[in-house]
């Protein structure tokens, strides 16, 4: 890999790019990037699809919610943060007989899933059909409530692919925007000659490899409520999860 390629599409705060590191061969397998980057894209997502997603986001996460700031929900796995541990919505969904999700979530979930890997593959200049998408791919929560476990705790520097092995390439498109629904919780890749800011806003998706040329942390939150999908993919094929579907209760 070569420098870094920051792209930017429209009204983006990334200044200029900087030398990365070359990530271990082995790491991508058969999808090493032909560059290293991070794109930045405010037109890749329609605005109304990362709204109705904001809107799975707020109805799976009212049933339930992390005692400490941060929580998650996972459409694959079913995974709810719930106080101090994890439940599984589908199975709370059948004993509280409510059905929240309607078959038309799933579809603008597969959609923009699938927008985002066409971007990942066309800016990184690799096949398509060598990336997988991987766990875990998830809708997640931050808040002002005071952290109570070290997962709570966002704001520390780490490296996807350290915390996360299948993980090669990481995407997010972020739910809220930043200084209109929260203060605080920007994402910062943190560099040899500086940091490197993304503001979170609707609909903006933020992408790249997910090695530790990409050193990053979010900003602890200072008001209000943070959403946002981290949707990764990996090169792996034994790593590969299937998209989520919709069953009725």
């Amino acid at each position: 890999m070569g420098k870094e390629d920051t792209r930017k599409r429209k009204s983006t705060r990334d200044p200029k790019p900087s030398v990365l590191p070359t990530p271990p061969r082995k790491d991508y397998r058969k999808c090493k990037p032909k560059k290293c980057g991070r794109v930045v894209m405010d037109n890749l997502v329609a605005e109304e699809d990362a709204r109705h997603l904001l809107g799975v986001a707020k109805r799976g996460l009212s049933l339930g919610g992390s005692h400490g700031g941060a929580s998650i929900l996972d459409l694959h796995s079913g995974a709810l943060s719930a106080g101090e541990r994890f439940i599984n919505i589908y199975s709370l969904m059948k004993q509280l007989d409510e059905q929240i999700f309607a078959e038309e979530d799933f579809r603008i979930y597969r959609k923009v899933k699938d927008l985002i890997k066409e971007a990942i593959a066309e800016e990184f200049e690799i096949p398509k059909q060598k990336l997988f998408l991987t766990k875990p791919t998830f809708f997640s929560r931050m808040n002002m409530t005071p952290p109570k476990t070290v997962h709570d705790e966002y704001w520390h520097p780490h490296v996807d692919k350290e915390t996360y092995g299948s993980f090669h390439y990481t995407s997010l498109l972020y739910l809220s925007t930043f200084q209109d629904d929260f203060d605080g919780g920007r994402f910062v890749f943190i560099d040899k000659d500086g940091n490197k800011t993304v503001e979170p806003r609707l609909g903006r998706v933020s992408f790249f490899t997910s090695g530790s040329e990409n050193v990053h942390f979010v900003e602890r939150l200072k008001d209000g409520v943070r959403y946002a999908i981290t949707v990764s993919f990996t090169c792996d094929p034994r790593q590969a999860i299937s998209d989520p579907s919709f069953v009725m209760n």
